[in-house]
């Protein structure tokens, strides 16, 4: 029978997204993502290299994934708050990216992250759609929409990032209608799109 080398690659892939997303790229272990793979640990070294490029390959994966789900685009920023809502249900079905880019701040030495300057230019096609809403008026431009974009993603990602300081700013926890439907309202009071 011939080795399903797609098929590893993507098992391999999935289980070092969970591993680095729970212990960080120092606290991740080559062998404990060839165990939750159910494959050989040197098929990891074959197919992705040493764990510092197993890492990147997750990372742009992660970032590529959450990309094409949830795209900034004109047609998207009609309801900006709802592009947050978006957001929050990934982060809900994906928890892993937050904490992937969380690890990679916890490592941040001040020097260029992975493919920074790919991740810039994202970031600027988002910025720019901002702007363009902005003087078409769809979107209030009180904010400069590097602000605005930035407290989107902020916003997106808090109930994910410190969920111990959701649960001590509210007496009860929220759940996640009622967090989403927080962020919703927030982003679209921020974006001048009250309904």
């Amino acid at each position: 029978m011939a080795w399903d080398t797609a098929r590893t690659r993507r098992v391999l892939l999935a289980a070092a997204v969970d591993e680095f997303a729970e212990y960080g790229f120092e606290g991740a272990r080559i062998d404990r993502i060839g165990a939750r793979a159910g494959v050989n640990k040197e098929r990891i070294y074959q197919y992705f290299g040493n764990k510092q490029q197993l890492f990147d390959h997750v990372l742009d994966t992660e970032r590529e994934r959450i990309a094409r789900t949830v795209p900034v685009t004109g047609e998207q920023l009609d309801d900006l708050g709802e592009y947050a809502g978006r957001l929050y249900d990934y982060h809900c079905a994906r928890p892993q990216f937050i904490r992937l880019l969380q690890w990679e701040g916890l490592q941040d030495t001040g020097g260029p992250a992975l493919r920074e300057a790919d991740r810039t230019e994202a970031h600027g096609v988002a910025v720019r759609a901002l702007g363009d809403a902005q003087k078409k008026g769809t979107l209030d431009a009180q904010l400069a929409p590097e602000a605005l974009f930035y407290a989107v993603l902020a916003l997106g990602a808090w109930w994910f990032s410190a969920p111990q300081a959701v649960r001590m700013i509210y007496a009860e926890a929220p759940g996640e209608e009622t967090e989403r439907a927080t962020l919703v309202g927030l982003v679209r009071r921020l974006a001048g799109q009250e309904h």
